[in-house]
This record gives structure tokens, sequence and C-alpha cells, in this order.
């Protein structure tokens, strides 16, 4: 398996310089279209080499599963860790971000009402999982449904935003910001059929991580929309991932008291695990993105993509700390 050296120098761009649409159908389990599967090898001069995290990805792509990962360096801006993360590939509801942009600039500009209210009963509802559809709250606010769409995934109320922002205005926010590889193709169902898009949601490593760079250096939209986005990320309660080895408390950890500052989204879906986030310590601070497309054909498989975020998130934590 051919294997790149990662890119040292400075990230110029929150997108990289030549794009693929992130059109449905295109997105799906697609490959690189470099040689092989490609994998870095070390990181950048100086810094640990994400040794374990290389072999499990590798022991992943060897498997036949599709990787794509990127690490940012915040303050030298160095891709410590790269590896195919060009690609685009399904993300699932790490794809919920740009929307949760949009409304946070809708609120900001005052285009949306926060305190609006949104009946349940008037969105496309999901059955298979969510918070939600298990309140006895028929009714709740947009800034409501913001908070259940980044700390759960709740798939009702990202339905709920989605269908009182409206696709054209996520797509334009989505081309505004400079992403060209990210896409959030549909709402969430309970069955996709043949007339439906693939995919919730597709990205690539790369312009996943550099968005989450660009939240919080206050450069998406502005510095109050970067704020809100951020702090709504900031309590996202799946830390099962990447998350899992900063020993975080899943419901408590927006003021850490060790100063640890992280911030993730998560993406699942059959077959699909993907996280982006900002972490940062004493040392450093890094912004990551990855993406594991996966054969679930059992739960050997299944925990075998989950170790290797795991292992990620350790050497990650070495990195900052």
């Amino acid at each position: 398996m051919g294997a790149p050296e990662p890119v040292e120098g400075p990230q110029n761009s929150l997108v990289p310089d030549s794009g693929v649409d992130a059109h449905m159908g295109q997105a799906d389990g697609r490959r690189s279209r470099r040689t092989g599967r490609r994998l870095p090898r070390r990181a950048a001069a100086g810094r640990r080499s994400f040794t374990s995290t290389l072999r499990a990805l590798e022991q992943l792509a060897d498997a036949g599963a599709q990787v794509s990962v990127h690490v940012v360096d915040l303050d030298s801006h160095v891709h410590v860790l790269a590896g195919d993360d060009h690609v685009t590939m399904p993300v699932a509801g790490l794809g919920v971000v740009p929307l949760l942009i949009e409304v946070a600039a809708g609120f900001d500009a005052g285009t949306l009402d926060p305190l609006e209210i949104v009946d349940r009963a008037t969105v496309d509802q999901v059955s298979t999982s969510g918070v939600w559809r298990h309140l006895h709250a028929p009714a709740l606010p947009l800034e409501d449904l913001a908070v259940l769409a980044a700390t759960s995934g709740d798939p009702i109320a990202v339905n709920a935003l989605l269908q009182r922002v409206g696709h054209e205005r996520v797509s334009a926010r989505i081309e505004q910001i400079g992403l060209r590889r990210t896409a959030l193709l549909d709402r969430f169902r309970d069955e996709r059929g043949p007339d439906d898009a693939p995919q919730v949601a597709v990205g690539s490593a790369r312009e996943l991580a550099g968005l989450f760079s660009a939240l919080v250096n206050s450069q998406i939209v502005d510095a109050a929309v970067s704020a809100q986005v951020s702090e709504w990320l900031s309590l996202n309660q799946d830390l099962s991932l990447v998350a899992s080895a900063t020993g975080l408390d899943p419901f408590a950890h927006d003021h850490d008291a060790h100063g640890l500052l992280f911030i993730n989204k998560t993406g699942r879906d059959r077959g699909v695990r993907a996280e982006a986030g900002v972490l940062a310590g004493p040392r450093a601070g890094v912004a990551y993105a990855l993406v594991v497309c996966f054969d679930d054909l059992s739960i050997t498989h299944r925990l075998r993509a989950h170790d290797a975020f795991r292992v990620l998130g350790v050497e990650l934590m070495e990195y900052t700390h």
C-alpha cells in the first residue's frame, strides 16, 4: 500500500486547490483517484509519529475499509497527519454543522427568531433514533432545536431546522464558506428510496478539519456566529470515538477543570463513522477529522473501526499535552 509523506507546509486555504463536486452518488464509498489506498507515514518533525494510529488505519484499509484523515496544528498550521483527505465520503450527521452555521447566522442577522416555535407534527418524522421523539413537549423553539441537533444529533430536530431554513440557504452558506467537497444532501429518513439522496451528507476530512479550525478562530461568517456554533458543539454528548481518550464527562465538558478545550461532532450510519473537532491542551491545539466507511458485516467490523478512532484520540492527547 502506498503511503505519502504528510504535508508540512502552512494551510493556505480552508479548501484544497482542486475540488470534486460533492454530488449525490459520487460520494458513496468512492475510492481515491490517486493510486491505491494512501495513508500517512509520519507526523510533523519533532512531534509524535502517530504510529499506532497509522497501524490501526492501515489495518482498516487492508480489510477493505475506506479511510480519510486530516489533522492540522492550530498554531503552526502544519498538516500533522493526512491521508486521502481530499476524498469526498459519506459523513452522516457530521454534515449538520453547516446547517447549524446557517441557523446561527440567521439568529445573528435577525432573519430567524430563536424563540420561534416549531410543532413536531409539522416535521418529517424519524422513528429510529433521537431524543425529541421521547419527549412530551410537542413543540420547541428554534434555539432549543439547535441545541438538540448539536448535542445529540436529534434527527427530528435537524429535519425541523432544515425545513425552516431550506436546503438552498444551507447550500449557499456552504459555498460562501468556501467548502467545495462538503454538502448536506438530504434530511434524515427511516428508509431511503431510489428517488432519495443516498446519503444525508458528504464531506472530505481536510475540509471538515479546516471548518472546525476556522470556527474556533472566529473565521466562519463572523466572530458571533463562530462563537455560537462552537458553543453548541461544545455541548455534544457523543464522546465515544476520538473523544473517548479525553476523559471528559459527556454531559458536562464545556468548562473542563484541567483547561482542556474540546468541541466535536460525530456522524454515524450503517458502515459509516465520522468525527471532526478541535482539541487543545497546554502544549498544542489541533483540528482533526477522521472518516471511515466499512462493511458493517459483524460487531467485529464495527469495533475495529471504533478502535481506530480511539487510537487517534490517544495520540492527539499525547500531541496536545
